[in-house]
Formats: C-alpha cells, structure tokens, sequence
C-alpha cells in the first residue's frame, strides 16, 4: 500500500464535532447580551485548542476547527456571500431516525443582488486553525459546496429582475467561489472540503419528486451542479487538495434522504474534479457499494462507514469486511476510512457523548492503520 502524506488520510474525518457544555452556554450568554463578541470568541478559542489537541492525540493527520464558530454547516457560510440574505419565509425539512421522525425548521435565502464574495468567509477562522494544528497535522477547512446555494430554494429564490437568465447567476457563483479558494489557499490552505448534501438527496426518487413539483430539473440537477464545482475549483493552486463529502441529512442523529449513489454515480465520479469523495456508508440507506465501479484511476474514496449517529461502537472486523467488499470496485489503494457525516452539522449536535466521538475517531486511525499500514 501506498503511504499517504496527502489529503484526505487513510484514517480522516468530516469535519463537525461535538460543541462542549461551556461553549454552547457561552453562545447562549452571547444571544443574551451578556458577553460581548470578544468574549465568546476567547471561550471559541480555548475549545478550538483542545479539540485540535484531542485530533492528534487520537492520531488523525488532519484537523478541524470542529466548526465550533458557526450554528450549521452550510447557512454561516452562504449568507456572508454577497447577494445573498435570509428571510422571514421559513423552510421546513422532514428528518426521520431510529425512533421516529422530527422536523426542523430554518430560514430560508432569496439572491436579490449579483452574487460576489465580499470577504475571505472564515478567513480568520483557518488563520487561528492553522497557527493552533502541530506542524505535522494538515489543518483542514470545511464550507458548504456550491450546489447547496441552488439548493436551498431553486430557481424560485432568484431574483429574475437580477438574474434573467440563470446562467449568469451560475456564471457569477461559482466566480464567488473561486476567488473564495484563491484567498483561502493564500493563507496557506491545503485541504478544502465542499460539504454537499444535494449529490446525494438527488439519488432519492422522493427528493427528485419535491425538486420538479418546485419547478427544478431534477433529472438534470446533478449534472448542472457538477459542472459548477469544477468551474469553482479548476484553477486552485498546484498543493491544494479538494475533497467533497456527501450524506442524506445530519441533525441531532436523523437524516433526510435515503438511496444508492446509483442515480448520480457515473456523472459524479467520472466528472467531478475533486481528488476524493467523502461517502456515506454506515447503513442501508447508503445503498451497495456498486457504483463506485464509475470512480475512475488517481480519484480516492473516503468510506464513512463509522457512524456519527450513535454512540455504540462498530466492530474492527465489520470495518474490514465492508472496505474489503468496497475493494472489489475500488482498488484498496484508493480507498480511505471515515465517520459517514460530522459528530455535529449543526449546533445542536448528534445523540451521542464526547467520549463516545472519541473513542470512534480512534478506532478510525487504528483500523486504517491495521488495514493500510
């Protein structure tokens, strides 16, 4: 096996971690007034520091801020791009888990001005990473991929008196995101992940089905969104590795879409060009290990096959055979080992504790290297 000193890692994770205690009671001090930004910025400080410190002393080479500044994934991120706002109008998305179902409610966005990008988004959030990771840990950043933009509210959240023709709109997004990765890699950057859900929501037929009732072409929606991550990402810097992860909905333990990568596999794989894919894998609902026979030589996949879900532990034996069964469409030197989602997507987190998110990153570094050397 070929030892890998490049991003993503043998033995990786995704990106969100579990905010402690003290963190989520100074961010409810903030929206009280009772600390001001630099306060809980100082508390945001101080737990970013252990966590890093808990990445390596677990043996992961990568490091995250565990997105301890922000309260989703994706919102923090695009609603600091240029022409884009929030709204009092509210989106309700259906989760469903072990138990039963719930239902999470956000705002949702409309483009009413040129998209631009009017500041290096989380600039200052990598440059504190970056100066807290060991030298022999690669800091990674994390932000929502384009296609999550489009996403959130189709072609119905677009101005048309701004935006006549959409492919202008497509034109100036991915042109934010591309300066987005210029500035990011200038502050020394070498490992950027796209977090997409909308890749993998498509290969739900229920999902597909809401998308045309709204007036998207669902048929086709992957293939738009895949050409405008590689227009983003096609002249990063020589050093910089991009990744994608893709999962079917992360909230407080429950998800949102369930099927195979089947229906978007060979455009994905073959077209996307990113350096590796972070894929869920830690149940069912993820389908067969079939459609990465599309992953083409050079590309890395990222099995998520431990679950963030819960806290009970996999099994070093059923981690092997699952990657030994991914091997027979993937060589095993293209195959690496990860969480299938974050610990924490949003700031809630999932149902599970610190020692258990712990105790699951380990057994993450110790398999791979078991498996990988």
């Amino acid at each position: 096996m070929t030892l890998r000193d490049t991003p993503p890692f043998r033995a990786d994770h995704v990106g969100s971690l579990l905010r402690p205690y003290h963190l989520l009671e100074a961010r409810e001090r903030r929206a009280a007034g009772k600390i001001d930004p630099d306060e809980l910025r100082a508390v945001e400080d101080d737990a970013i520091r252990a966590v890093v410190r808990m990445q390596r002393e677990v043996g992961l080479r990568s490091a995250t801020d565990g997105e301890f500044r922000r309260t989703s994934w994706h919102m923090d991120f695009i609603y600091r791009l240029g022409g884009i706002r929030s709204t009092d109008e509210k989106i309700q998305v259906h989760f469903r888990n072990a138990d039963g179902e719930l239902d999470f409610e956000s705002a949702a966005l409309a483009i009413d001005a040129p998209v631009r990008l009017r500041e290096t988004i989380f600039g200052d959030d990598f440059a504190f990473l970056a100066a807290t990771a060991d030298p022999e840990v690669t800091p990674k950043l994390t932000i929502p991929s384009p296609s999550m933009v489009h996403y959130r509210g189709g072609r119905a959240a677009i101005d048309p008196a701004v935006y006549p023709d959409e492919d202008q709109f497509w034109a100036d997004l991915s042109a934010a995101y591309a300066e987005q990765v210029r500035r990011v890699a200038d502050l020394g950057c070498r490992y950027l992940q796209l977090d997409d859900t909308s890749l993998a929501y498509l290969n739900d037929p229920e999902q597909r089905r809401l998308l045309t009732q709204r007036g998207d072409d669902a048929e086709h929606q992957h293939e738009r969104y895949i050409r405008q991550i590689n227009a983003a990402i096609a002249d990063r810097p020589a050093g910089l590795a991009v990744t994608t992860h893709m999962c079917r909905g992360n909230f407080r333990s429950s998800w949102a879409a369930e099927g195979g990568y089947d229906f978007v596999a060979e455009a994905l794989f073959s077209e996307l060009a990113v350096d590796g894919f972070f894929l869920e894998y830690d149940d069912e609902r993820s389908g067969s290990f079939a459609p990465l026979r599309f992953v083409p030589p050079g590309k890395m996949v990222v099995l998520g096959l431990v679950t963030t879900k819960r806290g009970a532990l996999e099994s070093k034996d059923t981690l092997k055979r699952r990657i030994d069964e991914a091997s027979r469409y993937v060589p095993l030197d293209q195959l690496c080992l990860s969480p299938q989602c974050g610990f924490s997507s949003t700031v809630e987190g999932n149902v599970l504790s610190y020692d258990e998110e712990v105790a699951k990153l380990r057994l993450i570094v110790e398999t791979a290297e078991e498996v990988w050397g």
